[in-house]
Order: C-alpha cells, then sequence, then structure tokens
C-alpha cells in the first residue's frame, strides 16, 4: 500500500491548460473518488497518476517515491477501466492472468493468483469460459481480477461501472466495497455519478475545469457544500435553488422573488443583496404550519414506491420536493409544502460562494 501526493500538478495540452495546479494527498488506504462534469479534468488526473498522460508541471509522489519519470510499470499502480479491455479469444482464466505472465511468473504461482482472485470476486465458476459468455458485470469483475492478482499499491478505477445497467451497477457498488475493506489498498476512482462516489468513498474531490473546488467526506460535503456548484452537484435529485432579493423590512429576513417570500434564517446578507438560497427535495414536509412554508403547483410527479418525487412551479422557479409516496398528487395541483430555515443553504448571487450563516448590520 502507498499514500499518493500531487503537489502542484499541471497538464497542458498545447495552449490549453486542462489542470492548474492541484494540490491533493490521498492517505495510505483511503478511497477517494473523483467527480464532477464531463471535460473537468477528473480522468486526466488519474491517467496522470497511472503514468499514461505526461505531467506537464509539479510533483506526483507514489509510496513517498517521486514518480514523474517513472514508467506505468514501475508505478506499482493497477488501472480498471470502463470498456474492461479483455481479450476475447482467452479464457478468463489466461485474461485474470496474463499480466502475470508476461512478467515470467511461473504457471503454479499464477495459477494460486488467479484462484484466489476469484474466489474474491466470485467468479470461480466461470474461469474457463470467454467474456463473450459472460454479463457486463461479470466481466469487470474479471477487469478488476487482472488488477488484484498483482497486489498492486494502489488501484485506479476510471469510471468502471458506466456502461451497466442500473441494477448490475448497485451489485458493483457493492463489490468495490467489500473489496476495498478487503484488501485495505489506496483507491481513487473516477465516476460523472455521484451516488457512487457518495455510497464508496471515504473522501469525495468536486473538480470543475481543472481546479478541486471542494473536498472533504460525503456527508461534509451534502450538509455544507462550500458554493452553488457543489451544493447542486452533491445530492440527488439535485438542491433546489431560488435566485432573489433579501428584505429585512419585517420580524425575519425573506427571500423575495415574483409573489413569493421564502422565509429565511440567520445569513450574512444585507437588505436587497441578490443572493441564491438551495434546499435539498428531502427536506421539504407536507402542509407545515409555522416559519417556512410556501405553495407551489405541481407539474409531474413521480412514483418510486418509497417515496413520491414532485416536481413543481413556483414563480419562475422549477423545484424538486421528496415526499410520502402515500400522498395523493396530480398535475396541476397547488400544494403546500413546509421546511424548516435551518436547512436553507445560502450562495452569494453573483460568485456562487457560500454565505456565512450569522447575521449582519441591516444599516
Amino acid at each position: 500500500m502507498a499514500d499518493i501526493r500531487l503537489e502542484g500538478i499541471v497538464k497542458d495540452y498545447g495552449s490549453v491548460r486542462a489542470i492548474h495546479g492541484v494540490d491533493l494527498s490521498v492517505n495510505d488506504g483511503e478511497f477517494v473518488a473523483f467527480v464532477g462534469p464531463s471535460g473537468c479534468g477528473k480522468s486526466t488526473m488519474l491517467r496522470m497518476i497511472a503514468g499514461l498522460e505526461e505531467i506537464s508541471g509539479g510533483i506526483l509522489r507514489i509510496g513517498g517515491r517521486i514518480v514523474n519519470e517513472i514508467e506505468p510499470k514501475g508505478r506499482d499502480v493497477a488501472m480498471v477501466f470502463q470498456d474492461y479491455a479483455l481479450y476475447p479469444h482467452m479464457t478468463i482464466r489466461d485474461n485474470i492472468g496474463f499480466g502475470l505472465k508476461m512478467r515470467g511468473w511461473k504457471p503454479g504461482d499464477i495459477a494460486t493468483r488467479v484462484t484466489e482472485a476469484a474466489r474474491i470476486l466470485k467468479i470461480d465458476d466461470y474461469l474457463d469460459r470467454k467474456p463473450g459468455q459472460l454479463s457486463g458485470g461479470q466481466r469487470q469483475r474479471v477487469a478488476m481480477g487482472r488488477a488484484i492478482v498483482r497486489e498492486p499499491s494502489v488501484f485506479l478505477f476510471d469510471e468502471p461501472l458506466s456502461n451497466l445497467d442500473a441494477k448490475l451497477r448497485v451489485e458493483m457498488r457493492t463489490q468495490i466495497k467489500r473489496l476495498h475493506a478487503m484488501l485495505g489498498t489506496t483507491m481513487i476512482y473516477v465516476t460523472h455519478d455521484q451516488t457512487e462516489a457518495m455510497t464508496l468513498s471515504d473522501r469525495v474531490v468536486v473538480l470543475k475545469g481543472g481546479h478541486i473546488v471542494q473536498e472533504g467526506p460525503p456527508m461534509e460535503l451534502y450538509a455544507r457544500p462550500n458554493c452553488r456548484f457543489v451544493g447542486e452537484f452533491i445530492g440527488s435529485p439535485q438542491m433546489n435553488i431560488f435566485s432573489g432579493a433579501v428584505d429585512r423590512s419585517g420580524d425575519r429576513p425573506k427571500l423575495r422573488f415574483g409573489e413569493t417570500a421564502l422565509d429565511l434564517g440567520a445569513v450574512a446578507a444585507r437588505d436587497g443583496d441578490r443572493i441564491d438560497v438551495g434546499l435539498r427535495p428531502e427536506h421539504f414536509t407536507w402542509a407545515e404550519a409555522g416559519a417556512g412554508r410556501i405553495a407551489p403547483t405541481v407539474d409531474v410527479y413521480e412514483p418510486l414506491g418509497s417515496d413520491t418525487l414532485a416536481i413543481c412551479q413556483l414563480d419562475g422557479h422549477e423545484l424538486t420536493a421528496r415526499l410520502d409516496p402515500h400522498i395523493p398528487l396530480a398535475p396541476h395541483q397547488r400544494i403546500s409544502l413546509g421546511y424548516d430555515p435551518a436547512d436553507l443553504h445560502y450562495f452569494d448571487g453573483t460568485t456562487g460562494a457560500r454565505l456565512m450563516t450569522e447575521p449582519v448590520p441591516v444599516s
């Protein structure tokens, strides 16, 4: 096992800078997920760690050793790709053991490693089959087995579940989490799916435009995003955002937009400031009395069994509420929703940065 240190890492493609001086530490045995929209640089960062992309600037250390100029095979890392990259003419047994064979391992030692990896991944019964005879999830486990037999210091996963259907993705998430608990190896996992990042990792790193926007434990990013971008990116369905002006003329501050006045908590914004207010769908309640109550109109609703998502319109803003599945809903129905102002998130209307939740002088 090994820790990983990125110190001022830069990646240029000609005159275009893709990664902008990233600093990041991944601890020995930690599971870290890189997330962000397409083109944010997450796969580029992973490929630089693997040695598949040249580093334009900065220092990369794996296990304390500077590896900028070291070839991929000398970095003691194993990478699992989204497309499996299996040899179709080889059996599963030969696919898993191929890397060891190329390194000159003895057949008996290869067989031992392959058998153990297959047992861990529960693909013992498929060793004599060809990749074309397996499902997508089984083939991805074979790709993982090929990485496991090498016993690397670091595992790198590049969107390994993106080609699988929803059911298989859930099953494979569980398999990967079990694998990390069993092996305790340092793992970096790239995904565009924030649900995968939240459920799998010890720490999530959110990237945008080649910069790290925020990093921390999954629930920390969920509960206290440092900007609107992270607030909307982390959480599913995504956070609702209401944009308007602060009104401090009454007993408590409000956000006004259209005919709606949203009750606010203690927010560091002055009267008339333009801010964005975030509220997660699961923090709405049905027809609660007291502070924090709005009356949107149902556009469509999606029964999910355990709950229902109501997609509504409110003075030019679309909002999603996660509600009890037994509540009767209909399109064009006007409903009453409550919320606790303590659940609101406040962002600067121009920069998107998180605002403090302490009051400021109104003068």
